[in-house]
């Protein structure tokens, strides 16, 4: 199968994980994609490691996050290596970084200049608050921009404090936004020839993720979102069942639905709720009626009987259970990549469908410069 981006060249300064997201679903996509990384110990981002689990030399965190790419070993303060990129930056379509604000206009690669080496490059710009204002010079982590962002008061009950997502939601959440604003600014480039900057910032990212709750608390009052006291309520600002519940042998969500309904198929009897206003005020009261009427059976029990009823609800599956269910397998969502070693690792694909087609590669993450001689020849830049 042709990918809809084969014959795009992506070189990518980015690191750690925002930036090399977007570079993922790029590479996906059919882009060649091309990391500019330091001599030998390539991007910073190969250290960051999730339970010091590391493969080939680097952490599973960037085989997970770079794999189909290619690494070309530059020492951007070396004025040969410098004009060597500055010849790949004049080939290619698009570039993308995610330096603090001032570090590329350092080098000499800010947006200016690497429009004057090619009046028609996408450059694309990942920062944590953008560039101005009192923060932009602040590290863009993700559990910072959580708790700047009030993301980390929408989870868990109403005394629990602050808790953040077990997800560097930020990061991918921004690498998506950044694939975004980088295939529109292609659309753009072809209907007018010319170099387009793209800007998204982590914060910005986690804010428009909350665009709902941030809408609801603009016009609500300036109410802090109301999160309920009982274990398992899925929604600061929705009103009951919506949560998750104990049962007699697991847990069991139920979703957005009528709660008279659900009272009936439960034998619970909430006739005296009778507005739907009233499900959000007592929220916490239907919660524990339901919680208790939920625990006296399992699980199954419960699907069998308000699957029936047309109620939403579902099993809560821990990564064992779902990884190995059928409704997984038939999704295609695990593939091998192959290890220079020739050993192969396991991770996930892309999760978007070309005419009915899943995108694979088992291309793994490259070792630092292991195409910076094949890159040199086949561009012509053994002579800086």
């Amino acid at each position: 199968m042709h990918k809809p981006l084969e014959g795009l060249l992506v070189l990518e300064f980015s690191q750690f994980m925002a930036g090399p997201t977007a570079g993922l679903r790029l590479a996906d996509l059919g882009a060649r994609v091309i990391k500019i990384e330091r001599p030998v110990k390539g991007e910073a981002g190969r250290q960051i490691a999730i339970r010091n689990i590391f493969v080939n030399g680097d952490s599973l965190v960037f085989h997970t996050i770079n794999r189909n790419k290619e690494s070309y070993a530059a020492d951007l303060k070396n004025p040969e290596d410098l004009e060597r990129v500055k010849k790949l930056i004049a080939r290619a379509d698009v570039i993308t970084h995610n330096f603090r604000p001032g570090v590329m206009e350092k080098i000499g690669l800010d947006y200016e200049a690497v429009k004057s080496i090619n009046q028609k490059i996408i450059y694309g710009v990942v920062t944590g608050y953008g560039s101005k204002g009192p923060w932009a010079s602040r590290p863009g982590q993700d559990l910072l921009i959580q708790s700047l962002s009030g993301l980390t008061y929408l989870s868990d009950t109403a005394d629990a404090g602050p808790v953040p997502f077990g997800l560097a939601v930020a990061d991918i959440m921004c690498g998506a936004h950044f694939v975004q604003g980088i295939l529109a600014a292609l659309i753009k480039r072809a209907k007018t020839k010319q170099s387009v900057l793209v800007e998204v910032s982590l914060l910005e990212s986690v804010l428009d993720l909350q665009f709902e709750v941030i809408t609801t608390y603009l016009n609500d009052g300036g109410q802090l979102p109301q999160r309920s006291k009982i274990q398992g309520s899925g929604h600061a600002y929705l009103s009951a069942p919506y949560g998750i519940y104990k049962t007699a042998d697991g847990y069991l969500a139920l979703a957005m639905g009528n709660l008279h309904d659900i009272g009936s198929a439960l034998g619970v009897d909430l006739s005296h709720y009778a507005a739907s206003s009233e499900w959000f005020d007592h929220r916490d009261e239907i919660m524990q009626q339901l919680a208790q009427r939920l625990e006296t059976k399992t699980t199954k029990n419960w699907l069998d009987l308000l699957e029936d009823e047309d109620i939403w609800c579902a099993d809560v599956l821990t990564y064992a259970e779902s990884l190995n269910h059928d409704a997984f397998r038939v999704l295609g969502i695990k593939q091998q990549v192959n290890l220079p070693d020739g050993s192969t690792l396991s991770t996930t694909s892309c999760p978007i469908r070309i005419n009915g087609e899943k995108l694979y590669s088992s291309v793994a993450a490259p070792r630092p410069g292991v195409h910076t001689a094949k890159i040199n020849q086949q561009f012509n830049l053994a002579e800086a």
